[in-house]
């Protein structure tokens, strides 16, 4: 267990290694409670270095011997490593530890899932395994041998010699350690090929359980699309002879980018038809490019240090959101993605987990894999982008990949690629980097002689300190017909206040401002009804139409909760005409169909100075959502029908969206319906989305015991179904019963509390039961915390971002307030707590 009164570093006191790695030579002899690692490692003095103690990281090692050029020495050891005298000149390192994978149920470092070995050493699991200076700017060439019984021994790089139970790796490529993996265990392979754009033939493997075999062919093909990809928008080949995926039930995290060995979570790698949803596929095809994509944002350039996180995650994440924008719907994924920010990192920025995209401290590094640093960076570099054009973007990525290739960087790397490119000063879009908090921004409108101008003002709200960002702010006017009399302008933003004109125009116009969601921000203008409704049905730009309807929808909850009025009849015609629109991508009416989230509607609430209640906000919901049914209970039997599709499965964005809409439909139909129509699709259903849906509507109905059984009884050898039969009964029973439910499935054969996805499916899909979780009785947040103090003991890392959980605690009224820093006070009393967790609870406290 880590200490739990860590020590908080801070990025002005980086200081470079002394030392560089000429090669290291890793052996292990494996074994589940006393594997042997055997490593040498090369060390030349760094010139420039500053002259400092020799210290090799280390935790949970036994130290069975250590050599410098052959000559055995006693260093000092430490909980977190060793010490010892070295030569002035070159020399070489040695050590044998032993570690005992079965017992790592942390899942860092080296562990063993269901009987094969695996690693995951991002960001600081390396030094589990063996003595090494375990920070990302420490890159070296890796030789590896495995020795052991299992048939299958995979690691980074080229496959080098092998034969009766052991096989060697070399990678070609410097890489930091938190790039190393190793897998061995009883794997079959899903082969596939890609010939790069210079010609090399590259050999792809997806490595599964036996049994998963027929669950990787969609893997093999969003990684292909992927490679391609990435050579034609950003001109990156791939680099080694051959590229593996390993399939592993038991993960912290989504995937991993290992050089040529990513390491996935089972659930996002596995997918067929009958056991994955349309939302399955696309992630999967998101996450196997995210990782692939790595290959160059990540693991050829690198991060300098932990600081300089978002260099390669933001980057990533905004360019597998590139790649899924140009397999599906661009205006979709954009929807997608800011409903997620919304959802996650909004609330992160206005909460006492609040931090800069670049943070400047932390405890704990695990803590910071956050939307901030994920979502939030992505949006920086769209916005860089979006300043500075799609040529000269491209023009600056070149500079990038050929100025940094081998490195470890910063973020004032990244940034001076594009000021010497394009001859831009980028001190201010900087401070996208090292504010937190989001900014508002607010709007004002003039009209005089045909001249219509916008005046923009921007504040960080709980920012004192905050200095006025560059914001890109995407405008469009339309005019009184519809028509569109300005087309989109970029007004690129850098005051406190600040104003832009439209000149020679006929008739004042609506404006649409910040078309795409051009800057991470609140947009605060006051606009009636009417023209978002307007809006809604001319304007050109699908994020702002949605954007519109989401207004009138907030607005119409809003009310109902605040003022007891009825649904707005009004925007419910309106948005009648868009849902029946056939002219529009089915996946957008979809999204044109849901309704804020109560989490979304209690945050509205509270910013507008309202403490939201959880049960109220349940209420008109479901109000509302009874009202669109009956509202619309003469054709909604028709166009779900007409959503049905009549060919063989395909998860891309032509039959997925059709069913998203169809689904959409179902749910408002069994409310007039009790579940017969869900329960019709329920037996019929020949794939997991139209099954699942299905299941949940009838849930939701009250009407799912037989189903849910039948469900249970159909997949139960299946670990990732079971994950959605879980999670699908906590998510979507009543608040009343959520807790209860929970509970009761906590006592289930087949609840798993060390498996992260297991333990996850639970507590997560809790947590995501707005009024369920905030039940007022507290029985949510004493369930989830009881979960937690004895997760804490086993797996740091899945318990302490269950933590964030409670991050929005101070938004709701003053007794449930109570019960939730009470909860927390109980985590943070628990002896023996984890740094991670203690540093989680710290901050949410305060």
């Amino acid at each position: 267990m880590k200490d739990a009164s860590p020590q908080t570093i801070y990025l002005e006191d980086y200081t470079p290694f002394g030392w560089r790695i000429a090669e290291v030579h890793l052996t292990f002899r494996l074994a589940p409670h006393a594997t042997r690692v055997l490593s040498r490692i090369r060390f030349d003095p760094a010139p420039d270095a500053p002259e400092q103690d020799f210290f090799l990281h280390g935790e949970d090692l036994t130290l069975i011997r250590a050599a410098i050029d052959g000559a055995e020495i006693t260093p000092a050891l430490s909980p977190q490593g060793l010490r010892c005298a070295v030569p002035d000149g070159s020399f070489t390192f040695e050590t044998e530890v032993e570690i005992a994978p079965a017992a790592n149920t942390a899942l860092e470092g080296l562990y063993m899932s269901n009987g094969m070995y695996c690693t995951q050493c991002e960001a600081e699991g390396f030094r589990k395994i063996t003595y090494y200076p375990d920070r990302p700017d420490v890159m070296a060439t890796f030789t590896v041998r495995i020795e052991g019984t299992e048939p299958v021994k995979l690691s980074n790089g080229n496959p080098g010699g092998s034969g009766n139970g052991y096989a060697e790796w070399h990678d070609p490529w410097p890489k930091p350690a938190y790039l190393f993996a190793l897998v061995a265990g009883d794997l079959v392979n899903h082969p596939g090929s890609f010939t790069t754009m210079s010609g090399k033939e590259v050999a792809l493997n997806i490595w599964v359980r036996p049994g998963d075999e027929n669950k990787c062919a969609w893997g093999m093909e969003s990684l292909i699309a992927s490679m391609r990809w990435d050579e034609k928008v950003y001109g990156r080949e791939y680099d080694l002879d051959v590229f593996n995926i390993v399939a592993v039930d038991d993960f912290n995290m989504g995937a991993m980018e290992n050089k040529g060995l990513n390491v996935f979570n089972s659930s996002c790698v596995l997918a067929s038809p009958e056991t994955s949803t349309d939302a399955n596929f696309e992630r999967i095809e998101a996450i196997i490019a995210h990782e692939y994509f790595h290959n160059w944002t990540g693991n050829r350039i690198t991060c300098r240090d932990w600081f300089q996180l978002c260099l390669k995650e933001g980057l990533t994440v905004y360019r597998d959101s590139q790649f899924t924008s140009d397999m599906r719907s661009p205006e979709v994924k954009r929807i997608g993605d800011v409903i997620d920010l919304r959802a996650r990192q909004f609330p992160e920025d206005q909460g006492p987990l609040s931090h800069p995209v670049r943070p400047e401290s932390f405890q704990e590094i695990n803590n910071f894999y956050t939307a901030t640093v994920y979502e939030k960076g992505a949006e920086v570099i769209g916005m860089l982008k979006r300043l500075v054009g799609d040529d000269a973007y491209a023009k600056a990525l070149d500079l990038y990949f050929d100025r940094h290739d081998g490195q470890a960087c910063t973020i004032e790397d990244w940034l001076a690629v594009f000021q010497d490119s394009t001859g831009r000063d980028l001190t201010q879009f900087k401070r996208w980097y090292s504010q937190p908090g989001t900014p508002h921004l607010s709007v004002t409108e003039d009209w005089q002689d045909g001249t219509f101008t916008l005046t923009f003002a921007q504040h960080t709200p709980g920012q004192q300190d905050a200095q006025p960002q560059v914001l890109p702010i995407a405008v469009g006017l339309l005019g009184p017909n519809g028509d569109e009399v300005a087309p989109t302008r970029v007004l690129e933003m850098t005051e406190t206040r600040q104003s832009f004109a439209f000149d020679g125009l006929g008739a004042r116009p609506v404006p649409s401002i910040l078309r795409g969601f051009s800057a991470p921000v609140v947009l605060e203008r006051a606009t009636s009804a009417s023209e978002k409704s307007f809006l809604l049905a001319h304007d050109t730009d699908a994020f702002n139409r949605w954007e519109a309807n989401r207004d009138l929808a907030r607005a119409c909850l809003e009310a109902m909760v605040t003022e007891g009025t009825e649904p707005d009849d009004a925007w419910l015609g309106a948005l009648e005409q868009v849902v029946r629109d056939d002219t529009l991508d089915p996946a957008f009416r979809a999204l044109m169909l849901a309704l804020p989230t109560q989490a979304e509607m209690a945050q509205h609430l509270h910013a507008n100075g309202v403490t939201p209640d959880p049960d109220a906000l349940y209420a008109a919901s479901e109000s509302l959502r009874n009202a669109m049914a009956a509202r619309w209970s003469g054709w909604l039997g028709d166009l779900r029908a007409a959503c049905t599709v009549d060919a063989p499965y395909d998860p891309g964005a032509g039959q997925s969206g059709k069913r998203a809409l169809g689904g959409a439909l179902l749910a408002l139909l069994t409310r007039l319906d009790g579940g017969a129509a869900a329960q019709a699709q329920f037996d019929a259903a020949d794939n997991m989305t139209l099954q699942l849906g299905a299941l949940g509507c009838l849930v939701q109905a009250g009407t799912e015991h037989a189903a849910l059984a039948r469900f249970a009884e159909q997949w139960r050898g299946d670990r990732l179904v079971m994950d959605k039969w879980f999670a699908l009964q906590v998510a979507a029973t009543a608040p009343e019963n959520a807790a209860t439910r929970a509970e009761a499935l906590t006592r289930h054969p087949d609840f798993d509390w060390k498996n992260p996805n297991r333990f996850r499916a639970v507590f997560g899909s809790l947590a995501m039961n707005h009024a369920g979780f905030h039940a007022r009785d507290g029985r949510g947040y004493r369930l989830l915390a009881d979960w937690l103090i004895r997760l804490d003991e086993k797996n740091p890392q899945t318990t302490a971002r269950m933590c964030s959980v409670f991050q929005t605690w101070r938004r709701y009224d003053n007794a449930r307030q109570a019960l939730m820093k009470a909860e927390l006070e109980r985590l943070a009393a628990k002896p023996g707590l984890s740094r991670d967790v203690t540093e989680m609870v710290t901050r949410l406290l305060g």
